[in-house]
């Protein structure tokens, strides 16, 4: 009897242990696989998983989204996220909760996280310049207005990326200049500033090794190259055929430089109001070909191996999406995933890729290898669609 009694209290503590193993089993989990769904018309983001492809829930009162962008904390557990209304924001992915939210302007564009993850800096349009937060409380560390020189008006701020060693570069859009900004003391930003970058700069990138930043002009055909090897070099121009060119087209979207393609020794770049994306010879940074597509092209992103680049367009033809080859530059196939394709993400091995339908309140999955679709999740007017394997890269 007393056998049977000892065994069954075995027994007992046994099972307690394993369904407390089974509950810190499911309240434990990784970020590797989650990411963030703007909604721009309700204010609010999706926390999905791409394991599953399940959305997990919402996270609500994020203000006007109606252009917004963020970036993740190093571990992925956190988002910033920048809205058009001067909102910052900081989100759990994990709990889905708002962590804690600041208005640091009226009208901003964008951010960057430093290298070191302790950084949020803001751009902004209105009032022009950049604020820079510590990551862990929101609290301002620096004011650093965009003002050229004294008296001037302040510029817009764009093109806000981050850099190597604590330093963030960024674009000013009515003074035509680009600074590079040292926060190795957040309190004390040290700005480098390089006068006469080019008419009206609207949007940058930085290549993967964070060696060139570009800066697209509005005011005048071609880009703004920064060497950061060589910042004494000063700021060149390059592609000088790059932008509307001596035919004045009608433009109904600018392209964003984000979504330029680099495969191996070239770029696969959007075309400025034609119907073609460029390739590009990024290490002599000239133009090596040209492939038609359907549209004005918005998006030019490559899949993680760079074997395929999907394109997406501006209106009238934003229901369509191309995939081209880009061994052979041919288009390999059109697909129609519906109307309003606003956006497009890899999988951080680049088995799918997500799209985000804004009129038909949808979030499209489709196989990047068989190109076909997989799955359909419901989201209000999707916009961004954001993986945390951005976390890891710079000017992500």
């Amino acid at each position: 009897m007393r056998l049977k009694i000892l065994l069954t209290l075995g027994l007992a503590v046994s099972l307690g242990g394993c369904s407390h193993l089974l509950r810190a089993s499911q309240a434990v989990r990784g970020t590797g696989d989650l990411g963030v769904v703007i909604e721009r018309a309700a204010g609010r983001v999706q926390v999905v998983e791409t394991t599953g492809r399940t959305v997990l829930g919402a996270i609500t009162g994020l203000g006007d989204l109606s252009h917004a962008s963020l970036v993740f904390s190093r571990d992925g557990r956190y988002a910033y996220v920048f809205g058009r209304d001067g909102g910052l924001t900081k989100v759990d992915l994990l709990t889905r909760s708002l962590i804690k939210r600041v208005v640091q302007g009226g009208n901003s564009i964008g951010g960057a996280i430093s290298q070191d993850g302790k950084l949020i800096a803001v751009s902004n349009y209105e009032p022009g310049g950049v604020k820079v937060f510590d990551a862990e409380t929101l609290e301002q560390l620096c004011d650093i207005p965009a003002v050229p020189s004294p008296g001037a008006k302040a510029s817009k701020v764009i093109g806000l990326i981050d850099l190597s060693e604590q330093r963030f570069a960024f674009s000013l859009f009515e003074a035509g200049e680009i600074w590079v900004a040292d926060l190795k003391d957040p309190r004390k930003p040290v700005l480098t500033k390089y006068p006469d970058a080019g008419s009206e700069p609207y949007d940058a990138f930085i290549t993967p090794d964070g060696r060139y930043y570009v800066a697209g002009l509005f005011g005048e055909d071609g880009l703004a190259m920064l060497d950061l090897w060589n910042p004494e070099k000063g700021v060149k121009r390059i592609l000088g055929n790059y932008g509307k060119g001596q035919e004045k087209l009608p433009v109904y979207k600018m392209p964003h430089l984000e979504g330029w393609a680099l495969t191996g020794s070239e770029a696969l770049v959007p075309a400025v109001g034609r119907h073609e994306v460029l390739v590009m010879d990024h290490g002599r940074w000239q133009e090596v070909g040209r492939i038609p597509v359907h549209g004005q092209p918005v998006f030019v992103v490559a899949r993680p191996d760079g074997r395929q680049v999907w394109v997406n367009f501006a209106f009238p033809h934003n229901d369509t999406v191309q995939v081209i080859d880009v061994p052979s530059r041919k288009i390999v196939k059109t697909l129609k995933p519906g109307k309003g394709v606003l956006h497009m993400e890899f999988t951080p091995r680049g088995e799918e890729v997500w799209l985000s339908v804004r009129d038909e309140d949808r979030v499209e999955v489709y196989d990047a290898n068989r190109l076909v679709r997989l799955g359909t999740l419901p989201s209000e007017k999707p916009s961004g669609i954001f993986f945390t394997s951005r976390a890891a890269r710079m000017g992500m």
